[in-house]
């Protein structure tokens, strides 16, 4: 008799159902789209900070003070400490190892190229690193320093070639591309090397005024093979807040686990500590702060958004829902009249709103679904991928939707004194 009642109700009252039904559509498929893109766009706008380069860097622990001038270390080569890159594999086997993106060691080493007095800034451009588990990565300033422009092509690693800084050819109009340059640690002779320029490169910064070499060039030059002085790591992170900042040696073991297990900068900079012992690990503080708060204020505005589309599809469903309680006032009468009681006219109505609220979260679900697609490709020039996992999110925020919708209306129907609403009062 229930499932009759409930039945007879959307074959007799279509037009209110398709109302009630439509809100819910309307407001499930701002909220499946806005919930893919918030759970989809941090690690997108994450890989797309990565395009700006690392945001970390990692130095001796004991090393001396470094003397720079326009951002090039002056330090004589025999001072200061160094890394050795032999253990960099290791960066690929800490826990949140699949968000380090990309590494590059530098060894900058003061020399001559013929006569003239200049920086080679040793780095890996493309190079394979084994990782203890007997795999391969490969890293290099491609992709910790993506926005070198170059005019010619890259040096290839394990080549004697080099690349000159822009600002350093200009100077320099007799090293064209093609020709091949002898550089050396001092004029007395020493170690030195005869280098094909293979290209032009704008970098931005004071490394124009140098010359960009394979690292094992500028180890060689330096005296110290297998050596470096600074590693800059591409990690994806998660913006900073208040616990992240937090001092791991004053949580408790539930807070470190939770700590250590989110990819704050702050934990991957720990991680990082313990498979490279004696490091120092710093954030570029610009480039991580930047990335936080615009990924907080995107997160953000896309909760926003999801919040209002549902407020607006409850107050949709609450007016419905009014409406259909005051068309219905003589069958909750009669209902009343012959021995129903409060609780079953409010079960009918909420069986209904919960069959219609199935029906809206499933639609609203796949055209949602289908929204994020094209918002994901127009915004982030790809796809915003389906979580099918929102599907049962869906439809239970659009039961509590339609019963909240219906709280008001059932509470004004409970009020319903059947004499009168039978007398046409």
């Amino acid at each position: 008799m229930f499932a009759r009642l409930v039945g007879e109700s959307f074959v007799r009252n279509p037009r209110r159902k398709v109302l009630t039904a439509a809100a819910l559509v309307v407001g499930m498929a701002v909220a499946t789209s806005t919930l893919t893109m918030a759970l989809d766009v941090g690690d997108r706008l994450a890989r797309e900070f990565r395009s700006f380069g690392a945001n970390l860097i990692v130095t001796p622990q004991s090393d001396t003070l470094p003397v720079e001038i326009g951002g090039v270390d002056y330090r004589p080569v025999d001072e200061g400490a160094y890394l050795h890159e032999a253990g960099l594999g290791k960066l690929k086997t800490i826990f949140w190892r699949h968000n380090i993106v990309g590494f590059t060691p530098f060894l900058d080493v003061p020399a001559l190229a013929e006569n003239a007095q200049v920086t080679l800034i040793g780095v890996w451009y493309e190079h394979n690193v084994p990782v203890p588990d007997g795999t391969q990565f490969t890293t290099g300033a491609s992709v910790t320093h993506p926005w070198w422009k170059i005019q010619g092509r890259w040096f290839r690693d394990a080549a004697d070639e080099c690349v000159l800084g822009g600002a350093f050819a200009a100077a320099h109009p007799e090293f064209a591309v093609g020709k091949t340059i002898r550089v050396a640690r001092d004029a007395g002779g020493g170690q030195s090397s005869a280098l094909v320029v293979t290209g032009v490169a704008s970098a931005g910064g004071a490394e124009d005024r140098g010359v960009f070499v394979p690292l094992a060039v500028a180890q060689k030059i330096s005296g110290h093979a297998g050596e470096f002085r600074q590693l800059f790591v591409s990690a994806l992170t998660k913006p900073a807040d208040a616990f992240s900042e937090r001092d791991p040696q004053s949580m408790t073991s539930a807070e470190y686990d939770r700590w250590f297990c989110s990819p704050y900068i702050s934990s991957i900079s720990l991680q990082i500590r313990q498979v490279l012992p004696g490091v120092e690990v710093r954030a570029i503080r610009r480039v991580a702060e930047t990335e936080g708060r615009i990924l907080s204020r995107v997160g953000a505005l896309l909760w926003i958004v999801t919040l209002a589309a549902l407020a607006a599809a409850a107050l949709a469903v609450a007016a419905t829902s009014a409406t259909t309680v005051l068309e219905r006032r003589s069958e909750v009468g009669i209902m009343k009249a012959i021995g129903a009681t409060n609780a079953l006219v409010a079960a009918i109505f909420v069986a209904e709103q919960l069959m219609l609220a199935v029906a809206g979260g499933a639609i609203g679900f796949v055209l949602g679904s289908g929204l994020a697609l094209v918002l994901g490709r127009s915004v982030f020039g790809a796809p915003a991928s389906p979580r099918i996992l929102l599907l049962p999110v869906v439809l239970g925020i659009a039961a509590i939707i339609a019963i909240v919708g219906s709280l008001i209306p059932l509470r004004r129907a409970a009020r319903f004194d059947p004499a009168p609403v039978l007398r046409g009062e």
